[in-house]
């Protein structure tokens, strides 16, 4: 028999995703397995923050809401606003913020320039939970992303722009107000 008669029955290598989740057949393609890589690690990371966050009775959405409106400073930041910078989009805002001005770390305003508009501002009470919680915060962000150097979280984060890029809804387009040419 020559060397290249031997016929190899070499299985492709099983992924750490496929072990994790317990499945016996390969991804039908890399992009299925990348896209639920990237949904079981958001998850992770979710929790990890969520168990930092719980003792403070505070949720994620809370706690991005309230570093929102530090960011925002003395200026206060409209309700739209909020929730079009929020990490994870949801249509609750305003029930989101009730709950979070009712601990006292937030209060709104109506602002005195246009009546419609409310402005929401961060507490003394809600500046200082954040402070409690910046260096556990920051400590579970470094424990989140393992041992990746520099580089690497670079890299990461590059692929993550790109795959957000892809997805970014254009701006809408502004109707003409008053117009009836179309009825």
């Amino acid at each position: 028999m020559h060397r290249h008669d031997i016929i190899l029955d070499v299985e492709p290598q099983r992924s750490a995703l496929q072990d994790e989740i317990r499945q016996q057949r390969p991804f039908p393609s890399k992009a299925q397995e990348a896209a639920l890589g990237l949904l079981k690690t958001a998850d992770l990371v979710r929790r990890l923050i969520a168990h930092v966050l719980e003792p403070h009775g505070v949720t994620p959405q809370q706690y991005n809401v309230l570093r929102i409106l530090r960011g925002a400073g003395a200026t206060g930041i409209p309700t739209l606003t909020i929730a079009e910078r929020m990490i994870e989009q949801t249509p609750g805002v305003t029930r989101l913020l009730d709950r979070i001005e009712a601990k006292g770390w937030a209060e709104r305003k109506r602002c005195s320039g246009d009546r419609r508009q409310v402005l929401c501002f961060l507490t003394p009470a809600g500046a200082e939970l954040l402070c409690r919680l910046d260096e556990p915060v920051e400590r579970i962000d470094r424990e989140a992303v393992g041992d990746l150097s520099d580089d690497d979280l670079g890299t990461l984060i590059r692929l993550l722009d790109t795959i957000r890029a892809a997805h970014a809804a254009p701006p809408p387009e502004c109707e003409p107000q008053g117009d009836s040419s179309h009825e």
